[in-house]
């Protein structure tokens, strides 16, 4: 396993999110390693969680609700 692909594992892991969400922020070209700046929907109330950030962002670049096909489901 490489550098990178161990980063999106751990990420999974720490922000409780799913393959697919994985997946779209994959798509996005999002960096895992920066989650914690957007994770922080508790400490900053007008964040929302990062699960549902990443739907939206995903939602306004492609016009679809989800990926089409998810490696790992």
């Amino acid at each position: 396993m490489t550098k990178g692909e161990n980063a999106w594992i751990e990420a999974k892991k720490k922000y409780c999110l799913m393959d697919a969400h994985v997946q779209m922020a994959k798509e996005l070209g999002m960096n895992p390693r920066k989650f914690g700046s957007l994770a922080n929907h508790q400490q900053e109330p007008w964040k929302v969680p990062l699960s549902e950030f990443i739907e939206e962002i995903y939602y306004k670049r492609f016009g679809r609700k989800g990926p089409t096909s998810v490696p790992g489901s």
